[in-house]
């Protein structure tokens, strides 16, 4: 297993193992600061992933999401720039695990192609953070092949209610019924909430609200699922993870993962945050001098084991990875849109 990997290189005994990841005690969330000074187990590889014919370098890279199966992985870029309106590239790519490119689809459909998540039947989901009228505002699910299966929003049109999204920024589905958990706006949106639709796209709830309390919302810019259907909001703009029932039940917020930008979940309960935008005049007050990486630790307890480091974790600007992915084999990639880059990080 990838968890054991990791405490083998990180020197952590069997006990830690078998009481983080013990189910039948209530995990109880680590309290302390974001670090820099965390191990770091990882090598960074920045030239995986076959481009396709034509094309010199890698565009705004948004996200990337490993199959269950552990045979693709999808990419999702704005078009060779960073945005796909009036262009023709298709920002959808599958690579199979050695970085070959399989398939590409997705053209003419996103204006700001933002995240992604791949379901428990191998289909593909994928959200457009911005609209122009025509185009826009809404998420979209993909059969393996590419072929549209259910679109949420309606096309072009951003706002709130049951029928229609404003930015939506990421998206995660319940593996045992299906569910739809939507979090949204992207930026100054009109909406900071979740949304919960049933697996037909069918509206049931919605929760979140602007503000900075527990439950309030500002730019929730990535959610996850842990094994027990638990969800992760990263409240980017509260530089927190807020954790919450799928009825919208306030359960904690976690503080030492950073300024989240992108989260996943291993199905052993690793989580992997994103933080892109700390540096030294970035964010909060508690965060300036912060790095800028990936921190991985237990979606139990809140324990942070390891940090990925970003090329220039101090920067002060937009400039690390806001997506991240793990393979089957626990290779981290990282989603890089400022410096628009794929990085690829493997355990040592």
């Amino acid at each position: 297993m990838v968890i054991q990997k990791i405490l083998q290189i990180l020197s952590v005994g069997l006990v830690l193992v078998t009481n983080s990841w013990n189910y039948a005690q209530s995990p109880v969330p680590a309290v302390h600061g974001v670090r820099n000074d965390l191990p770091q187990p990882y090598e960074t590889q920045r030239t995986w992933g076959e481009l396709p014919d034509g094309t010199a370098s890698w565009a705004a890279v948004t996200a990337v999401e490993p199959s269950l199966d552990g045979r693709f992985i999808y990419v999702i870029h704005r078009c060779f720039e960073n945005s796909c309106e009036g262009r023709i590239e298709t920002p959808i790519l599958k690579f199979d695990y050695e970085g070959n490119l399989l398939d590409s689809f997705g053209a003419g459909l996103f204006i700001f192609p933002h995240g992604a998540t791949v379901d428990y039947e191998g289909n593909l989901w994928v959200t457009d953070a911005q609209g122009n009228g025509e185009i826009g505002h809404q998420v979209f699910k993909f059969s393996p092949e590419g072929d549209i299966l259910l679109t949420l929003g309606q096309k072009g049109i951003g706002g709130s209610g049951t029928d229609l999204l404003h930015s939506p920024n990421d998206i995660v589905v319940d593996p045992n019924d299906g569910d739809i958990f939507v979090a949204e706006s992207h930026r100054r949106g009109l909406n900071n909430r979740i949304v919960h639709f049933a697996s037909d796209g069918t509206y049931i709830n919605e929760w979140g609200g602007k503000g900075s309390g527990p439950g309030e919302l500002s730019e929730p810019h990535t959610i996850a699922m842990d094994s027990q259907g638990r969800l992760f909001v990263g409240d980017r703009e509260n530089n927190r993870i807020q954790i919450f029932t799928q009825d919208g039940e306030f359960i904690d917020e976690w503080r030492q993962f950073g300024r989240p930008s992108g989260i996943f979940i291993t199905p052993e309960d690793m989580i992997y945050v994103a933080d892109s935008e700390s540096g030294p005049d970035t964010g909060a007050n508690e965060l300036r001098g912060i790095m800028k990486g990936i921190r991985v630790g237990s979606a139990v307890d809140g324990t942070v084991l390891a940090f990925i480091e970003d090329m220039e974790p101090l920067r002060d600007d937009h400039s690390g990875a806001e997506g991240v992915g793990v393979d089957a084999n626990g290779n981290v990639y990282g989603a890089v849109v400022r410096r628009r880059m794929l990085e690829r990080h493997v355990l040592k």
